[in-house]
């Protein structure tokens, strides 16, 4: 791989004697990773039921390498929601952010979702995910995954962090930042990255990042943890970032994380640091270990803290009327309760909203709560992102396809399915479609035809 000589020399300068073998090791091929939605299913049962050989990734609990040419995209457990495809080191940021049930948690540069995702299971549908990027184009790829997982207690925000502060000081008990960066640990799985980084190097990217961490710092309640991580090698978005956070905030320390035997220490001496808990920030190279380059640091904010911390637990107004009526109708069917004064209907759109969303007003956003569904003419008609959020169990009226059934493939395509004398037995109306007992989304059942409700956009070519 043809890499620009500067950024060869800084690797010189901080490898030394392994410069030769992180050489090599960017000839190799790279590798692909699996991550288990434990929110839906077991890492055990998940592995029982799996059609892929994995390989564990020893640091991550649900993380596995798989073959790229069993391309798990295509299969019907992806678009159950069952895992994300990720980079292995990739999933390390919030594996290591100690995400607790009923926290109160912001991913501030989140799309496409892989991170924010897992946050999310980590809740178990408790609390609250802020979910953030400033581009809305992202967004919408980080909205389909929140969906795509199930998750319903989610926020998603297209906002620059200094507006987020506006809203959210002392608001959050966790903070993740995959920070924007140089990208230096993806050019051997994205060789793209090298021209960009030749059009902004660390230099650039340490300035976006200060600012960011100077505008996310207050956003933190005293007691609270902020992962900070980054895709670079460089140190000056990495340890020189860490140094500063530590600067502008005395407050904020460096706590240890869960380790593996492939990780490297910070350095503090490659940035003129005398700071030793630097150390104790993950470097991931490799050279190492199999994956792409990482580098993670995670801080506590002492309790002593100082700041304003806030909460809020809003009350909705409800359905009323012919909207209430219209969804009790469709409800009659699900074996799950939902609060009524946390729904919300907006020019028919229904939302289920999490209890801690705060005062929404002015901020732009793609998605409050679990979208429901719709009113329509005299009837209900539900969302793709509420069939993701129910369990099989959950709804009286399922058509449960064994994942080797041809028919599985023809519903994701967006076909009319036929069914079978004993499944045209059940009642018409909506049916709750599953594979293997895992929900994939709709279909209206007339006598023995299924009419594909399918979400158009998420159908697979």
């Amino acid at each position: 791989m043809d890499l620009p000589k500067k950024f060869c020399d800084e690797m010189k300068r901080i490898l030394g004697d392994e410069y030769p073998a992180y050489l090599a090791s960017m000839e190799d091929t790279r590798k692909y990773g699996l991550r288990v939605n434990t929110a839906k299913i077991s890492v055990e049962d998940f592995l029982k039921i799996s059609p892929f050989e994995l390989t564990p990734i020893p640091y991550v609990d649900n993380g596995f390498y798989y073959d790229p040419e069993v391309a798990p995209a295509k299969h019907p457990y992806y678009f159950a929601g069952l895992y994300y495809l990720q980079d292995p080191s990739a999933m390390t940021p919030a594996s290591r952010l100690p995400v607790e049930e009923g926290d109160v948690v912001l991913d501030l540069c989140a799309a496409p979702g892989g991170k924010a995702t897992e946050l999310a299971a980590k809740l178990h549908g408790t609390g609250l995910l802020i979910a953030n990027d400033i581009s809305s184009k992202r967004a919408k790829a980080l909205l389909k995954n929140i969906e795509l997982f199930g998750v319903e207690n989610s926020f998603i925000v297209t906002e620059y962090p200094q507006k987020l502060q506006e809203y959210f000081t002392g608001f959050f008990d966790k903070i993740l930042i995959d920070a924007p960066c140089s990208g230096e640990g993806m050019f051997r799985k994205e060789p793209s990255m090298v021209k960009a980084w030749e059009q902004n190097g660390p230099e650039f990217y340490a300035k976006l990042q200060e600012e960011i961490l100077r505008q996310a710092l207050p956003m933190l309640k005293p007691g609270g943890y902020l992962l900070y991580s980054t895709c670079t090698f460089s140190p000056l978005e990495d340890e020189g970032t860490v140094d500063k956070i530590l600067s502008m905030d005395d407050s904020m320390e460096i706590v240890p994380m869960q380790g593996y035997v492939g990780f490297s220490k910070g350095n503090p001496a490659w940035v003129d640091s005398s700071r030793s808990e630097i150390e104790d920030c993950i470097r991931i190279f490799p050279h190492k270990l199999d994956g792409e380059g990482h580098f993670l640091a995670l801080f506590h904010k002492k309790e002593t803290a100082e700041g304003a911390v806030q909460s809020y637990d809003q009350r909705r107004s409800g359905l009323k009327g012919e909207e209430k009526r219209l969804f009790q109708e469709f409800a009659a069917g699900l074996a799950r309760e939902f609060e009524p004064d946390r729904m919300e209907s907006k020019q028919g759109m229904v939302y289920y909203m999490p209890k801690q969303l705060p005062d929404m007003k002015g901020l732009r956003f793609l998605r409050s709560g679990l979208f429901l569904g719709e009113m329509k003419k005299n009837r209900f008609e539900p969302s793709q992102s509420l069939a993701m959020a129910l369990k099989k169990s959950e709804y009286k009226n399922c058509l449960d396809l064994s994942s080797k059934d041809e028919r599985v493939i023809r519903y994701l395509k967006g076909e009319t399915l036929t069914l079978t004398q004993e499944e045209a037995g059940k009642d018409n109306g909506w049916v709750l479609v599953c594979v293997d007992g895992y929900p994939l989304g709709w279909g209206k059942k007339n006598k023995s035809s299924l009419k594909n409700k399918y979400h158009s956009g998420w159908r697979m070519m």
